[in-house]
């Protein structure tokens, strides 16, 4: 009986219930439960089961640069990067007031894996997140356009809590990318966060986006409601320890 049963539950996908409840056979705990003490049991096994494919799943959508996490990153005041800085995102309270983290400093210093482990977090909380090197994107963005696929590509970045746009400014923006941009902006302003990382200082990224009533309204809508993270320092990429592991 408890075979079918354990059969059943496989074939429903209640792999948390599967098995909480195998372990209990092969444990003889499940003798030791009451009738409702079982029923919790395996009911919060496939909570935590279904939770933690949930989290998983949105991980792998986001497409992150590192699998990165916050407690490996290195503080330092050399670095100008405050703990409680970060440890205030971690309630995810400016995704929720759809704020903006802005990320600027030399290459190597550490921005993109903060701004990855800041989006893992973000999707252990629940909250969708993708990710996307700019100049990546918005090649990606030309293609669409060319093969119909455009509106389709615009909602998916829309329907997410939070945009990560890493490596922005690399290139100047032409007029397509520009508009596209504006685009994407625009649609979020007031309805999503976004973290940007950029190895230009703020001050400089109206140039590389160009066409000045443009940038105006573009930066008006990044900056405005924005948290900045200005690092320091020279490259993490040339400190390695052990097993030639990447200081973050």
């Amino acid at each position: 009986m408890n075979e079918e049963t354990l059969n059943k539950m496989r074939k429903m996908k209640f792999f948390g219930m599967h098995r909480a409840f195998k372990i209990s056979l092969e444990s003889g705990k499940a003798e030791t439960y009451t009738p409702d003490e079982i029923i919790a049991h395996l009911v919060e096994s496939e909570w935590d089961e279904r939770q933690n494919r949930g989290v998983q799943q949105k991980i792998k959508n986001a497409r992150f640069r590192y699998k990165a996490v916050l407690e490996d990153l290195h503080y330092s005041s050399d670095r100008n990067i405050e703990k409680n800085q970060i440890m205030r995102f971690t309630d995810c309270s400016f995704i929720d007031r759809n704020e903006n983290i802005l990320i600027t400093g030399s290459t190597g210093i550490g921005k993109s894996y903060i701004a990855s482990a800041l989006g893992h977090h973000a999707c252990s909380m629940g909250y969708k997140v993708v990710y996307y090197n700019v100049a990546k994107l918005f090649a990606k963005l030309k293609i669409s356009k060319a093969d119909g696929s455009y509106i389709r590509e615009v909602a998916k970045v829309e329907r997410q809590h939070l945009l990560i746009l890493d490596d922005f400014g690399i290139q100047p923006f032409d007029t397509q990318s520009r508009a596209a941009l504006m685009e994407l902006i625009e649609d979020r302003h007031g309805k999503g966060a976004l973290i940007i990382t950029s190895q230009l200082p703020v001050s400089k990224w109206h140039d590389v986006i160009g066409e000045q009533t443009i940038a105006d309204a573009i930066l008006d809508r990044i900056i405005h409601n924005a948290h900045r993270l200005e690092l320091k320092g020279e490259s993490l990429r040339k400190k390695r320890v052990g097993n030639d592991e990447l200081i973050t």
